[in-house]
C-alpha cells in the first residue's frame, strides 16, 4: 500500500513542503529512502524501525521505499521521522490516511518513540499556513514556537503513541496556545548609568541608536569602549511584534533559540571573537547557514579590536552593510539572509594602545602605527558613520558617586525619533534613517544656502566621497529628529561632520 504524509524542508530562512511517500512491496525486508537526503535522513531508516517496534506497533517484515519529494530539493536532518513512521502506520493499514489530510508533520524520534527537537519549526509552521495546510504536528518542546504563527492549529507530539491516539481520536491532544506578548521592560545587562564619563561618548552612542547608524570608538585600553558598546542594545527601541518573529525565525532555523525562550524580544548583541572565519561571520558551510551578521539582524553586531579581525573577513562586510542582505553561493545554488544590523566597533590607536595619549606615551613607531591603521580599509572606515575618539577615564569621575542619566531616560528620546522617522518614512521598507536611498536624502535633508555653504567647505577639506557626503546628511537628519527639529540647521551640520574621521589619524 502507498501511504503520503507532508512535511518540511529548511531551504536558507524558508521553508519546502515535502511529500513523504512510503511503499510497502515485496522483497527482503529493508527500509530505502531516496530524494536527495544527507546522512541524517538516511539513518531515519534505523530510527523509524526501532521506534515504531518499541511503541507496540507492527513494523513490516518487507521493503519499504521511502520518497522525500520533490527529488531536486536537498533533505537534511532527522526532522523526517515522525512523518516517515506515520506513513508506515498508514502503508500497514494501522492508520486510517484521511487522518494525516491538510496536515503536515514534523519530528525527530527516539528509539523508544519519543519525539525530540528539531531545528526550523517557525519556518516550517510559516509555510504550513501559507501553503493552506490547517494543522501541524511538532515535538512537544517546539510548540510554543510553532504557536507563534497565527491561522494554524499545532498540536504538540510527546510520543509516536500520543499522536497515533491522537489521529485515531482515542486520546485528543490538547493545541498549543501562543504564548502572550509581555511587554514589560526587558533586563538589559549594562544600563547607561552605570558609565562614568565619557558624556560625548554616549552623545554619540545615543545619535546612533536613533538613526540605526554605524559607529567605530577609538581610544586606548581601559577607557571603556567595550562597555559602552554593550550598553548601546539597551537604549535601541523595542522590536515590533513583525521584528521578533523575524529574529526568532533565523535563531530558530540556526537551532540556537533557547527551549524557554519561543519569542526572542530583546534585540540581539553578537560580539564573535576577532579569530573568527569568513564562513563565520556572513555564513557558510556545504550547505549555506547563517553567519554572525545574520544572527546580528534587527540588533548590534559589535567587533572589539577591529584590526585584529583578517582583512578578508572585513572587507565581505562592505556588500551587508550596503545592501542589509547577504548572498552565499554555491555549487547547488544561491541563498540571502538577512543582515540588517548595526555595526559596532571598537579598536586602539596603535599596537600598544597609547597613540595619541596625553599621559602615557607611545612606544610604537609612526610607520607601525599607519600599518596598524590601514589594517582596516578605507572603504570599510567609509561606510562607518560615527568616529569617536574615546579618551581614558579621569580618577575624579570614576570616584563620582552621582549616575547619569539611565537607559530608560535615553531611549524614550531614541524612541521619540524612531517615531517621526516611522512617520516619514510609512508606507516603504526603510525603518531609520541609515536606510535612506539617494531618493529619500534628496527629499529630507534639504539644505538652506548657510548649511550648504558648511558643507562644500567640509568636502574640501575633509576630503568626503560621495559616499561620506550622503551618510553626513542622513547623521545630520537624525541629530534634527533628536532635537524635534523638522529642518537641518548648521548646528546639526555641525554635529554630523565632528563624527567623521580625522585625517591624521586614519
Amino acid at each position: 500500500m502507498l501511504a503520503r504524509v507532508y512535511s518540511c524542508a529548511v531551504i536558507g530562512l524558508d521553508g519546502v513542503v515535502v511529500e513523504v511517500e512510503v511503499d510497502t512491496g515485496g522483497g527482503l525486508p529493508k527500509m530505502v529512502i531516496v530524494g536527495l537526503p544527507d546522512t541524517a535522513v538516511q539513518e531515519s531508516r534505523e530510527r523509524v524501525q526501532s521506534a515504531v517496534k518499541n511503541a507496540g506497533f507492527y513494523y513490516p517484515r518487507r521493503r519499504v521505499t521511502v520518497n522525500l519529494a520533490p527529488a531536486s530539493v536537498r533533505k537534511e536532518g532527522p526532522a523526517y521521522d515522525l512523518p516517515i513512521a506515520v506513513g508506515v502506520l498508514i502503508a500497514t493499514n494501522q492508520l486510517d490516511p484521511q487522518t494525516v489530510e491538510n496536515t503536515l508533520i514534523i519530528g525527530e524520534l527516539s528509539l523508544d518513540g519519543g519525539v525530540r527537537h528539531v531545528k526550523g519549526v517557525l519556518p516550517m509552521a510559516a509555510l504550513a499556513r501559507q501553503a493552506g495546510y490547517r494543522t501541524v504536528v511538532v515535538p512537544e518542546v517546539d510548540a510554543p514556537e510553532a504557536a507563534l504563527i497565527p491561522g494554524i492549529t499545532v498540536i504538540p507530539a510527546p510520543t509516536l503513541n500520543a499522536l497515533f491516539d491522537h489521529l485515531r481520536g482515542d486520546a485528543l491532544l490538547s493545541p498549543a496556545v501562543p504564548p502572550e506578548h509581555d511587554p514589560e521592560e526587558i533586563l538589559v545587562d549594562t544600563d547607561f548609568s552605570e558609565i562614568k564619563g565619557q558624556e560625548h561618548v554616549k552623545r554619540a552612542l545615543e545619535v546612533a541608536a536613533a538613526g540605526g547608524h554605524n559607529l567605530l570608538m577609538i581610544g586606548p585600553p581601559g577607557s571603556g569602549k567595550t562597555l559602552m558598546a554593550r550598553a548601546l542594545p539597551s537604549i535601541l527601541p523595542a522590536m515590533t511584534i513583525d521584528e521578533e518573529l523575524d529574529v526568532t525565525r533565523i535563531y530558530s532555523v540556526a537551532d540556537m533559540l533557547p527551549s524557554d525562550v519561543p519569542l526572542i524580544r530583546a534585540r540581539p548583541f553578537r560580539a564573535p571573537h576577532h579569530t573568527i572565519s569568513h564562513a563565520g561571520l556572513v555564513g557558510g558551510g556545504n550547505w549555506p547557514h547563517p553567519g554572525e551578521i545574520s544572527l546580528a539582524h534587527r540588533g548590534v553586531l559589535f567587533l572589539d579590536e577591529l584590526p585584529e579581525f583578517s582583512s578578508k573577513v572585513l572587507e565581505v562586510l562592505r556588500q551587508p552593510l550596503e545592501d542589509k542582505v547577504v548572498t552565499i553561493s554555491r555549487a547547488q545554488g544561491s541563498l540571502t539572509f538577512p543582515a540588517n544590523f548595526q555595526l559596532a566597533a571598537a579598536m586602539n590607536p596603535c599596537p600598544c594602545g597609547y597613540f595619541g595619549d596625553p599621559s602615557r606615551p607611545c612606544t610604537c613607531s609612526s610607520t607601525t602605527v599607519t600599518r596598524y591603521q590601514k589594517r582596516v580599509s578605507g572603504p570599510l572606515m567609509d561606510r562607518i558613520d560615527i568616529h569617536m575618539q574615546v579618551p581614558r577615564v579621569e580618577y575624579a569621575k570614576l570616584r563620582d558617586l552621582k549616575t547619569g542619566e539611565s537607559s530608560a531616560e535615553v531611549r524614550a528620546r531614541v524612541e521619540e525619533a524612531r517615531a517621526r522617522q516611522r512617520q516619514r518614512f510609512e508606507g516603504t521598507s526603510i525603518a531609520s534613517n541609515a536606510d535612506m536611498y539617494p531618493a529619500q536624502i534628496r527629499k529630507y535633508c534639504e539644505l538652506d544656502d548657510a548649511c550648504q555653504a558648511l558643507m562644500k567647505t567640509a568636502m574640501r577639506q575633509m576630503q568626503l566621497t560621495a559616499r561620506a557626503y550622503h551618510r553626513v546628511l542622513k547623521l545630520s537628519r537624525t541629530i534634527a529628529d533628536l532635537a524635534g527639529s523638522e529642518e537641518i540647521t548648521q548646528v546639526h551640520l555641525a554635529e554630523a561632520l565632528q563624527y567623521r574621521p580625522k585625517l591624521e589619524l586614519m
